[in-house]
C-alpha cells in the first residue's frame, strides 16, 4: 500500500477537466468528499480508481463560496456524492438534476418529491421506514399505477449516525474499532481499508505471516454475506428448506470465525500494522476439516437451488442493470460483474497477501439482472473457500513471528482501500499531531445503492424483495 498521489486544481471546473481525462484514459470514478478548513475554505476531492492506486484531484473553493458547477452532469456517479456535500456544507452544485436532502433529515419541505411519472390512477407508495422481518430502516417511495414500478425513490437518513465525524481526534489504534463497526456486515474490510490508510502513512510493512491470517478472515466474511443474500432470496421465493439451509451455513461460518478470534463478526483480528494474535492451535487445527464439510454442503445446495425451476423464474431478468450503465457509474463488486464490469480491488490493486493467491478474473456476465448477481456471489464463493485453504496451508508452514509491525503513523495523509463482499471499500484518512483529524470512509454501499431505483421499470412490486436482497447492500454502510 503507497501513498495516494494528489493533484490539486485551481477550479472546481478544472478539477471535473482533469477528472474527466482521468476517466477518459481507464480510470473509475471512485469518490468525491469536502473538507472544511476554518480560514482556507472548502476543499472538493475526487478519488480515481486506477491499476495499482487511488489517485485524488482536488480544488479548494474559497471561504463564502455559496456554490460550484456540478459535477454530476458531467459523471452521473457523483450523484449521491454531491447531495452529501450539500447536507455537510450547504455549498450548492449548481445545475444538480434533485437536490433533496440524503443523509441530512431536513424538513417535510425539503423532502417534497417532485412526481417522475404522471396519468390517470398513478399514486405513491411509502414503504418503510419501519417494514416487517429484521431489516434496516429506510423509506421507498414507489410512484405506481398499481403493480408496475415504473420509479422509485428512497430515503436513507434514518441510518444515519455521523460516523464519519466521529474519528476525529482519535487515536490511529482506537479508529479501526470505530471502522469496524461503520458497517457491521463488513466489519473486516472496513477495518483493512482503515488500517491500509494508517499503514500507508506511517510506512510500516505487514509481517506476511499477519497478510495471510487477514485474508482468510476477508473471505470467510465474504462467504457469510453471500450465504445471507441467497438466504433472503430463498426466502422471498417461499423456499422455506433452502431459507433454512442457507441460513444455517451463515451460521457455521459464523461460528468459525468465532472459534479463530473470539468475533462472530471478525473483530479485533485486524489492527494497524497486522492482527491482534495468532488464531488458537485448536481452532486452528479443527478449521481445516470443518470448512472442507462446510465447502461441499454449500455448493451443494447452491446447486440445487440453482436447479429450481420455480425459483429462477423469480430472479431471471428481474432488476436488470445494463452494462453501459454498469460502467458509466463503475458499479462495484457483485453487482458490477453481473453487468459485465468488473474492477475488483483485490486484482487491480492488490493488498495484504492476495499477491500471492490465485485468484481468477471475474467470469463474463452481461444480463446484469438478480440470477447473474446471484452466479456472481457463487462463483466468489468458491473462490473464497480456495483462497482460505491456501492462506490457512501457507500460514502452517511459515514460522511464528510478532503478529504485527510497529505502526505510529506520523502527519500525513492515504486512501487505503478493500474489497468487500459488496465491492470496494475506501477510507481517506489524515493523522495531524498522532491523532485522526479527518477521516472520510466509502463504502460499496453507498456507491451502488443509488442504482437500485433504476432497475425497477418494468417489474413489479412482487419483484421488490428480489431486487433489494440482489443487491446485498447496507443503508447503515450507505449513510455513514
Amino acid at each position: 500500500m503507497t501513498m495516494m498521489s494528489t493533484r490539486s486544481e485551481p477550479s472546481a471546473a478544472a478539477l471535473w477537466d482533469a477528472l474527466d481525462a482521468r476517466i477518459a484514459d481507464g480510470g473509475r470514478f471512485a469518490g468525491m468528499v469536502a473538507t472544511s478548513r476554518p480560514g482556507t475554505g472548502v476543499t472538493l476531492s475526487a478519488h480515481v480508481a486506477v491499476s495499482g492506486g487511488i489517485e485524488t484531484l482536488e480544488a479548494t473553493l474559497p471561504e463564502g463560496t455559496a456554490g460550484y458547477p456540478a459535477l454530476t452532469l458531467r459523471q452521473p456517479a457523483a450523484f449521491w456524492y454531491e447531495r452529501v456535500i450539500h447536507d455537510q456544507t450547504g455549498i450548492v452544485p449548481e445545475g444538480h438534476p434533485r437536490l433533496g436532502p440524503l443523509i441530512a433529515q431536513g424538513t417535510p419541505q425539503d423532502h417534497a418529491l417532485p412526481r417522475h411519472v404522471a396519468g390517470y390512477g398513478i399514486f405513491t407508495i411509502p414503504h418503510g421506514p419501519v417494514r416487517s422481518g429484521v431489516l434496516e430502516s429506510m423509506e421507498y417511495l414507489v410512484e405506481t399505477p398499481g403493480e408496475a414500478i415504473p420509479h422509485l425513490n428512497m430515503r436513507i437518513f434514518y441510518k444515519h449516525r455521523g460516523v464519519a465525524a466521529r474519528f476525529a481526534g482519535m487515536r490511529a489504534a482506537d479508529g479501526v474499532l470505530l471502522a469496524e463497526r461503520a458497517e457491521g456486515i463488513a466489519s473486516v474490510a472496513h477495518a483493512l481499508a482503515f488500517c491500509h490508510a494508517v499503514e500507508a502513512i506511517a510506512g510500516c510493512a505487514v509481517p506476511p505471516e499477519a497478510a495471510l491470517v487477514r485474508v482468510a478472515h476477508a473471505e470467510l466474511e465474504r462467504i457469510a454475506n453471500h450465504l445471507d443474500v441467497a438466504m433472503r432470496l430463498a426466502d422471498a421465493a417461499g423456499l422455506a428448506v433452502a431459507t433454512t439451509r442457507f441460513a444455517l451455513h451463515k451460521e457455521r461460518v459464523l461460528r468459525l470465525v468465532s472459534a479463530l478470534c473470539g468475533s462472530r463478526f471478525g473483530r479485533g483480528v485486524v489492527v494497524p500494522g497486522g492482527v491482534r494474535g495468532w488464531p488458537d492451535p485448536d481452532a486452528r487445527a479443527g478449521l481445516l476439516p470443518g470448512l472442507a464439510r462446510l465447502e461441499k454442503q454449500v455448493m451443494a445446495d447452491a446447486e440445487a437451488v440453482m436447479a429450481t425451476s420455480s425459483f429462477l423464474d423469480r430472479i431471471r431478468g428481474t432488476g436488470p442493470l445494463t452494462p453501459d450503465r454498469a460502467r458509466e457509474h463503475g458499479a462495484l463488486g457483485p453487482i458490477g460483474k453481473a453487468s459485465g464490469y468488473a474492477d475488483d480491488a483485490r486484482l487491480a490493486r492488490p493488498y495484504d497477501a492476495y499477491p500471492l493467491l490465485a485468484i481468477p478474473p471475474a467470469r463474463g456476465h452481461r444480463a446484469g439482472d438478480a440470477l447473474a448477481r446471484l452466479q456472481v456471489r457463487w462463483e466468489e464463493v468458491d473462490q473464497a473457500f480456495r483462497l482460505i485453504w491456501q492462506a490457512l496451508s501457507d500460514l502452517a508452514e511459515r514460522s511464528r513471528p510478532a503478529p504485527q509491525a510497529r505502526c505510529d503513523p506520523a502527519d500525513g495523509r492515504a486512501v487505503g482501500w478493500a474489497e468487500a463482499p459488496q465491492g470496494e471499500v475506501l477510507y481517506d484518512v489524515t493523522i495531524e499531531g498522532g491523532r485522526i483529524a479527518r477521516c472520510q470512509p466509502r463504502s460499496a454501499s453507498f456507491h451502488n445503492l443509488v442504482l437500485m431505483h433504476e432497475v425497477f421499470a418494468g417489474d413489479i412490486l412482487t419483484d421488490f424483495p428480489f431486487i433489494e436482497a440482489s443487491f446485498g447492500l447496507s443503508v447503515a454502510g450507505a449513510a455513514l
